[in-house]
């Protein structure tokens, strides 16, 4: 990759996001406001001796599944905006090339992941109380390597859509059943054992297991290493697919 093109293209499209104020909202905001209606729909939930509220063990998943989710939805649109619109075509006639395009999203939208985890984690544990046993610092790590996970599946996932409404039919194809299947809702462990094969390659299992890791451990663990290092290999795998899938114009 050329790294004086990757960025320009990392610059490009900050430049674009920023004029966007409904998209940043989208990033920024939303994240926030749905934590804390978690915080008022568990707040008079007795809490068992010896066990997390269930707020903290809710809100410390969901400040990874929230950027995760809404990555893929605005990424897979953006890039679709830019086949569709002949602009992917037009950067393409330039030495700018798949990988330098898509891994400049993915840096781009990293950056914007940054700021969404920063404010998200921030009103959970400074203003909701949230309490994990680990550091807050590890938890938005693995919050903004969640959500560049979703913004590469969603690049991925927008090669294959004509329409905006076809990017988001993707969402109960790729998005949903890594969600019912990442341990939120059942341990993975307590799963039929095809079930646990299926959730074994999806990679928000390996991030709520990170996250996981941080809540009930003051220290790091192996586990949750080994989990990020996962979650951070399918980025990259999911780029490289995007990259050979991209088409340069969608009619």
């Amino acid at each position: 990759m050329n790294g004086r093109i990757l960025a320009a293209t990392v610059v490009r499209v900050l430049r674009q996001l920023r004029h966007d104020r409904r998209t940043v909202a989208l990033l920024v905001v939303v994240p926030a406001v749905l934590l804390t209606l978690l915080d008022f729909m568990y707040a008079d939930q007795p809490v068992p001796p010896g066990q997390p509220a269930t707020f903290d063990r809710v809100a410390l998943v969901m400040l990874g599944v929230f950027p995760f989710v809404i990555m893929f939805l605005v990424t897979s649109i953006a890039m679709l905006r830019e086949r569709t619109s002949g602009t992917l075509e037009r950067l393409l006639t330039t030495p700018l090339r798949r990988l330098d395009l898509l891994f400049g999203y993915g840096i781009a939208f990293g950056l914007a992941a940054v700021v969404q985890a920063g404010v998200a984690a921030g009103v959970a544990y400074w203003l909701l109380d949230l309490d994990t046993a680990g550091s807050p610092a590890l938890v938005l790590l693995i919050a903004v390597v969640d959500a560049v996970l979703g913004v590469a599946l969603g690049l991925f996932c927008s090669a294959f859509a004509r329409t905006e409404f076809q990017a988001v039919q993707f969402m109960p194809v790729v998005v949903i059943p890594q969600l019912l299947l990442c341990g939120l809702f059942v341990p993975r462990d307590q799963m039929a054992g095809w079930l646990q094969a299926v959730s074994d390659v999806l990679p928000l299992s390996y991030a709520v297991e990170a996250l996981q890791e941080v809540g009930a451990n003051a220290e790091p663990t192996g586990t949750m290493w080994r989990d990020l290092a996962v979650v951070s290999g399918a980025v990259v795998v999911a780029l490289v697919l995007a990259a050979a899938t991209l088409r340069r114009r969608t009619a």
